[in-house]
């Protein structure tokens, strides 16, 4: 490589890294805010998962294992997979960073439908690939015709969410399979969602050596913190991304945390059940307070601000009143907000706020309209003043 060509890649490079940390912080130091725009899972974890987080402390001396052997068999037996099918990570971002790396190269390009994750693009970046956006179809249909016969058949792998995020739009597993069967390129299907969807893609994971799928405990299983995320597929697949994985990648309480949630996972469906009512209930009050609101099969919605104003003006207001929702004008959505689910005080707290504000817009809106047309009569009335005036000089019939 020449020393400009090197200088232009560590240009991009080092572009690519300001970028990333002038991303604006997601956590708040005040605690007083309701935080409803990073799609959390606010519960509690059950008590047994602690107690493994708290045991795990007492072995805080040793390094964890550096292959996730332990937790690996436990996802294996909890999925009905073997344990070579199976890798674990500090998140299901450190698995996506890792399939960037293994798959492209410089000039190498992916396919992604939009909107989708955003993060996906300075993964891209990072690698010196393109990322192709194909954009969803009507009423989010998967786009099969434009994702096997477009440029993006030229990609060396297709990602896409499902439910998707920032929409929440499930697309049927029948139409994943059509795809995945189609193509040959390898199919990444991230379900970091999923479980408050109605059905998975995992039975697919048997049948395709091309399709790889992205599990994480961050949203359905109130682990964020803790960082623990899956990759589910071919062994080959699951093989190439574990030769370039770091050693002791996981800490003890991650794999402590993790083998216990996948054997208390039946615990956790009182949780999701909340989360879909409080979800529904959600949609139903923004429908009426004047929102356009997707269907939605993930823990958040994407609601379209009503008329007159956009996200960000919406979530200005909102940080005022101490809540936190996330906009998205770099998806082409400026006249959204996307609102995570929380817990029944959270959800309260959110709609009176957006009450608060859209009974203040309509009263500034009215005294606008008032100011209006008051000034409107008043030139009005000046102009018959000067027309009478005008009448008398003149010696014409006053009316």
């Amino acid at each position: 490589m020449s020393d400009a060509k090197l200088q232009r890649v560590l240009s991009s490079l080092t572009e690519v890294y300001r970028q990333l940390n002038s991303l604006p912080s997601s956590q708040p130091s005040d605690a007083g805010y309701v935080k409803l725009d990073t799609n959390e899972n606010p519960f509690a974890l059950p008590k047994a998962v602690m107690q493994s987080a708290i045991a795990a402390l007492e072995r805080q001396y040793l390094y964890p294992e550096d292959d996730n052997i332990s937790l690996r068999e436990a996802a294996a037996a909890s999925y009905d997979l073997s344990a070579d099918q199976v890798i674990a990570g500090n998140g299901s971002s450190e698995l996506l960073s890792l399939i960037y790396k293994a798959f492209l190269g410089p000039g190498d390009s992916v396919a992604m439908l939009s909107p989708g994750f955003a993060y996906n693009r300075k993964l891209a970046q990072l690698q010196g690939a393109r990322l192709l956006e194909i954009k969803w179809g009507e009423s989010s249909l998967l786009p099969i015709h434009e994702l096997l016969f477009g440029p993006a058949k030229q990609a060396k792998f297709i990602l896409l969410a499902n439910p998707n995020n920032p929409t929440g739009t499930f697309v049927p597993i029948a139409d994943i399979e059509s795809l995945v069967a189609l193509s040959d390129q390898l199919v990444v299907l991230d379900e970091a969602y999923v479980d408050f969807a109605p059905d998975s893609a995992l039975r697919l994971v048997n049948r395709y050596s091309n399709l790889l799928l992205l599990r994480t405990f961050s949203k359905s299983y109130a682990a964020a913190g803790i960082r623990v995320g899956f990759g589910f597929g071919h062994p080959e697949v699951i093989g190439r991304l574990r030769n370039i994985q770091n050693m002791f990648n996981m800490n003890v309480i991650g794999h402590a945390v993790g083998v216990s949630i996948l054997a208390h996972r039946a615990t956790y469906n009182e949780n999701h059940r909340h989360i879909r009512h409080e979800r529904e209930r959600v949609r139903v009050a923004l429908s009426r307070l004047g929102f356009s609101v997707t269907p939605s099969h993930a823990n958040f919605l994407l609601a379209r601000v009503p008329a007159g104003r956009d996200g960000v003006w919406w979530h200005a207001c909102l940080k005022r009143k101490k809540i936190l929702v996330a906009v998205l004008p770099d998806e082409g959505l400026e006249d959204c907000i996307r609102v995570s689910i929380g817990t029944k005080p959270q959800m309260d707290a959110f709609l009176a706020a957006v009450e608060d504000i859209s009974g203040a817009q309509t009263i500034s809106m009215m005294g606008r309209i008032a100011a209006s047309s008051s000034a409107l009569l008043h030139v009005g009335k000046d102009s018959g003043d000067r027309k009478e005036s005008d009448d008398r000089k003149t010696g014409l019939p006053q009316r």
